[in-house]
């Protein structure tokens, strides 16, 4: 998972997004930047959707299941061909479905006994979530204790904050509804809308250097 992140940093979070706009919806992060997608389990015909965008968009993209909070979501995702699998949570079930299947697995995490419960299963990259409403210092708690562990910030960060987040130590974001807004979508305006995802990624980028 350090390398998946590592490589694209940011990762959109495609939740109940409409048949009629999902394509577009992905092309246009494509074209902002961003080849790392989440498509919600909670989504409605989530599944299909992972199934639908894998197929148009090949191997250029990277499509992993989200909200993955039940065994039967497990499965399901897993069926659909998701490359990975997020939670909200830690559920030692989901845990122990990925250990044992060699699912790479992104849990999320919140306290101290989250990251060890998650380390018991191999994994030492974690979502904080919810990220935008802890302390900018507490990632650094979090790896003083727990050295070798890595976090990527899913929870109120947006296109403008991004990057401030890799500045805090970050390996990267998850970006849902706050990626594209509303007003964009109903208006079809998906040329501003890269716009923003294209400053965001290039703005990170620089953190590189």
């Amino acid at each position: 998972m350090k390398e998946l992140w590592k490589t694209y940093r940011v990762c959109a979070i495609l939740r109940g997004i409409p048949w009629g706009q999902l394509f577009t919806y992905v092309q246009t992060a494509i074209d902002g930047g961003i080849h790392l997608f989440e498509i919600a389990m909670n989504s409605q015909d989530g599944e299909q959707q992972i199934k639908a965008v894998k197929k148009e968009f090949g191997d250029s993209i990277c499509v992993g299941a989200g909200t993955v909070t039940t065994l039967e979501r497990c499965r399901a995702a897993a069926d659909a061909g998701a490359e990975f699998f997020l939670t909200p949570c830690v559920n030692r079930n989901v845990l122990e479905f990925c250990a044992e299947n060699k699912i790479p697995i992104l849990p999320g995490v919140m306290t101290p006994t989250d990251v060890s419960v998650c380390m018991e299963y191999g994994c030492s990259v974690m979502k904080l979530f919810p990220a935008g409403s802890l302390p900018k210092g507490y990632i650094k708690s979090l790896k003083g204790p727990f050295d070798g562990t890595e976090y990527v910030a899913v929870g109120g960060v947006k296109p403008e904050n991004a990057a401030d987040f890799v500045k805090q130590g970050f390996l990267g974001a998850g970006i849902g509804s706050n990626l594209i807004s509303k007003e964009y979508i109903e208006s079809g305006n998906w040329r501003e809308a890269k716009k923003g995802i294209m400053s965001m990624m290039a703005e990170i980028k620089e953190l590189e250097k």
